[in-house]
């Protein structure tokens, strides 16, 4: 009787490791490697240019009319990194930002702020974090005149990064605020 309940208490304890091994959240990868992104996380970074945006409000770039120009430029909106663990903006984010506010205001439109992070911290940390960062964009957005009901945040934590990899190269570059037009 003895060794059937040994039998049963150890196939027992053999599903639940395996449950528990299956269930892990992500795959650890050597950090050389990296993942190919996906159609949708490729369309999310063609949709940000890295293209600067003049006094003027217009790009560096410009051809064909002005309203071309302008319709062009919500691409312009330029992302702003974060240092690791971090919310507080660069000097070199608050001189994109200002760019960012000059189109912003010309253009009137509305946009959502999107705060990331990297794959580090938790869930729940990392949603926190993202929120910060969007937070603290939007506020030096209006700070620079940009009207606060034209603006939105959310966070999307770790669930949207840029570079699928785990080197502080990939990192860096997810820890980042995006914009989005909402019109």
């Amino acid at each position: 009787m003895q060794l059937k309940a040994i039998f049963k208490l150890t196939v027992l304890l053999a599903l639940v490791s395996l449950l528990a091994v299956g269930c892990a959240k992500k795959p650890k990868t050597d950090g050389a490697s990296q993942v190919p992104q996906t159609d949708m996380q490729r369309d999310k970074v063609a949709d940000v240019s890295e293209q600067p945006i003049t006094e003027q409000g217009g790009s560096s770039t410009q051809s064909g009319t002005a309203q071309d120009s302008m319709d062009k430029m919500v691409s312009s909106l330029m992302r702003v990194s974060f240092e690791y663990d971090q919310y507080v903006l660069t000097a070199d984010a608050r001189a994109t930002l200002k760019n960012n506010a000059i189109y912003l205001k010309a253009k009137g439109s509305r946009v959502q702020i999107e705060g990331h992070c990297d794959e580090r911290g938790s869930d729940e940390y990392n949603l926190a974090l993202g929120e910060n960062r969007a937070l603290t964009v939007k506020k030096y957005l209006v700070s620079l005149g940009v009207p606060a009901d034209r603006l939105s945040i959310i966070s999307y934590g770790e669930e949207i990064p840029l570079v699928m990899a785990s080197t502080e190269a990939a990192w860096a570059q997810n820890r980042r605020a995006e914009f989005k037009e909402l019109n």
